[in-house]
């Protein structure tokens, strides 16, 4: 029986979130420079998109740029934004294809014109797919989002548009990024490294975290279907005892 096959499409994550780490260090092993992995990730992306839709995931969410990416040397920061741009280009015709709708989250008003709106295009070319949406993080932090959020509700208190008693985790989640799409129920970091990065901090409140040793550009859909299997062995208990939840 293959991987997807043993799969019970019944009790899948509707929303999956990524850490696509280990593309340096792969290219690295190979003798080649840092961008060389970062291209060969855009496959990987590629294939993972397509593994959830096949399976039916409705969210996905990949951290593509943090805020502290920015501080990486600026060659390879260049090189990430014109691959950027290029990629989304050649990519839609991928996503229109499996029906998915592109999103982004993050201080989008940061990247270089040209990427922002190229991404601008794709958003609003997918915006009628449905199989699922793809959300890019791009020059975003946890951090940032949290601080973002509050700032904003601060102000909705200042202007008198909302009181400080009515201010709920539902609330304060409508004034995130995220607003309108459920939580990951499933988080997966790949290349060995055991940490969130400052990843959708609020939002994976109650994920299940699955580290694989596998480098993001070797990355594919049987990895995919790997990690929902192992989420589907888990007993997700909400602060609540086993006997409770049976």
């Amino acid at each position: 029986m293959s991987l997807i096959e043993q799969i019970d499409k019944k009790k899948l994550p509707q929303h999956v979130a990524v850490i696509m780490d280990g593309n340096g260090r792969w290219a690295k092993e190979k003798g080649k420079l840092r961008v060389f992995g970062h291209q060969n990730g855009v496959v990987a992306v590629r294939d993972t998109v397509e593994g959830a839709v096949e399976l039916g995931i409705k969210y996905l969410t990949l951290y593509a740029f943090s805020t502290e990416n920015w501080n990486r040397p600026k060659l390879e920061v260049m090189a990430l934004m014109e691959l950027l741009v290029a990629t989304i280009s050649k990519e839609t015709k991928t996503l229109m294809d499996n029906g998915v709708r592109l999103n982004a989250i993050g201080n989008l008003s940061s990247l270089p014109d040209k990427c922002r709106k190229q991404l601008i295009e794709a958003i609003k070319k997918t915006s009628l797919n449905t199989n699922c949406t793809l959300t890019l993080a791009l020059s975003y932090s946890s951090r940032w989002e949290i601080t973002d959020a509050a700032k904003r509700i601060a102000l909705k208190v200042r202007d008198g548009e909302l009181k400080a008693e009515e201010i709920t985790e539902e609330v304060f989640g409508a004034h995130l990024n995220t607003a309108g799409i459920p939580d990951p129920e499933l988080m997966i970091r790949t290349s060995g490294e055991y940490r969130i990065s400052n990843y959708l901090l609020w939002q994976i409140a109650y994920a299940e975290l699955y580290f694989t040793s596998k480098l993001w550009p070797d990355f594919r859909r049987q990895d995919l279907f790997e990690a929902i299997l192992d989420y589907q062995k888990r007993e997700r208990r909400f602060g609540m005892t086993s006997e409770q939840l049976n």
